[in-house]
């Protein structure tokens, strides 16, 4: 049961990348899909199991930052909205993640997943490149917006690199170096100056791990890298590069694409209601006043928490972000290297997106978070207060130097079952 579950998982962790593709009024039907399945699927290998992780830092975090949005929805009396109800299902992502994805392989293959899923969004918008290549500015796969699919590109280059020095089979290697030149041209082709400048945090993990390659996967690199900037100078057209060389001009002038007069009023709110916020949903709301004219998000993840969910929610999810983040610092060398800049480039995503509710975030976080707490040692009700003996993981076939993974928590066993 518990392998039926993980399929489910992997099945929803592959369809995130791509959910913009298949829309129907508003609902993404892959993730929903997928996600309700494995939920349920997920709930019964637990029931029948009769075990459970014990909760890291950073799940106690979550659910208080969901809790905590929950008693803002009561503070304002307000109808409950769709954004509170989806705060619900990614605390359900991060269990589910943590609990049927307790080794390294595990989370390696739901990595994979996302992977496989990101090529299926960045192909799709290559093909409307060339079906409506004289006909748009900006080319997105479904009904994506393009930049939000510019930063679900991004994220799956640190994966796909880090990946492709992990695995041993020459398939799964192929597979993710291949999706440097296919994502980063997609991602090109969106016109995204946000996801430019994260796709060059992303691309950090090249030069941080190119000095633990054999000769042999060093060139494979090195060929990697020119066939992606060959691909970006043929293909991305003159219209699009013209739009990206804007970045530094709106920088300078602090306009950062009209977003900047939406951060002052959000801070401006802040003021109004500081510890509970407006609650879910309500940084539209909040600033109508100000501006006279309203915004569908707040164009940033930190400011949307600190306004909407106020200080106490703001400091419980900057509590999330800051477990990750130590979660890193357990990790080996070559893993800590891959999950900071996997965690530089989904910072850099949220800030001038509205992301705090956004399924990839989340299951990034679960993924580093899981990663730094993997291993087969399991510990019985019986064996509480015992020492748990847990064998090191150690250096994969091919070479790669892994140091010892660190001993996972221990699985409790539910009350009542023997």
């Amino acid at each position: 049961m518990i392998s039926l579950a993980y399929g489910a998982l992997w099945l929803f962790v592959f369809s995130l990348p791509w959910e913009g593709v298949i829309v129907f009024r508003g609902v993404a039907l892959g993730t929903r899909l997928t996600g309700m399945v494995a939920l349920g699927v997920t709930i019964l290998a637990v029931m029948i199991s009769g075990r459970v992780r014990r909760w890291h830092l950073f799940h106690f975090a979550a659910l208080f930052f969901v809790a905590c949005a929950g008693v803002g929805l009561l503070l304002n009396a307000g109808q409950i909205p769709k954004k509170f109800y989806t705060f619900v299902q990614l605390f359900l992502v991060l269990w589910m993640v943590w609990e049927i994805a307790p080794s390294r392989r595990a989370v390696h293959r739901l990595l994979l997943a996302y992977v496989l899923g990101a090529y299926i969004a960045a192909v799709d918008t290559i093909l409307v490149f060339h079906a409506k290549g004289g006909a748009l500015r900006r080319f997105v796969a479904g009904d994506f917006d393009p930049n939000d699919l510019a930063m679900t590109l991004a994220l799956a280059v640190p994966m796909a690199w880090y990946l492709s020095s992990t695995f041993q089979r020459p398939l799964f290697r192929l597979l993710c170096r291949g999706y440097l030149p296919v994502g980063l041209l997609a991602l090109g082709l969106t016109g995204s100056r946000g996801g430019m400048i994260t796709a060059v945090v992303a691309l950090m993990i090249v030069p941080l791990s190119m000095t633990k390659l054999t000769p042999g996967r060093l060139i494979a690199a090195i060929a990697t890298l020119a066939l992606t900037g060959a691909l970006a100078v043929t293909y991305v057209p003159q219209k699009v590069v013209e739009r990206l060389a804007k970045t530094q001009s709106e920088v300078e002038d602090v306009d950062f694409g009209g977003r900047f007069k939406f951060w002052v009023a959000g801070l401006d709110v802040f003021r109004a209601k500081p510890l509970m916020g407006y609650g879910p949903g309500g940084f539209i709301r909040a600033i109508y006043p100000i501006l006279g004219q309203s915004s569908l998000v707040a164009h940033n993840s930190y400011i949307s928490v600190l306004v909407e969910e106020g200080l106490i929610g703001f400091l419980f999810y900057a509590l999330m972000l800051l477990a990750a983040v130590r979660a890193c610092l357990r990790l080996p060398q070559a893993d800590r290297r891959f999950a900071l800049v996997l965690l530089a480039t989904l910072f850099i995503a949220m800030s001038p997106l509205t992301w705090e509710d956004r399924k990839p975030v989340w299951f990034v976080l679960a993924a580093i978070v899981g990663l730094s707490w993997t291993g087969p040692g399991v510990l019985r009700s019986s064996q509480r207060g015992a020492p748990l003996s847990v064998p090191a993981v150690g250096p994969p076939r091919g070479g790669s130097q892994w140091e010892p993974a660190p001993a996972p928590p221990p699985r409790i066993r539910l009350r009542g079952r023997r």
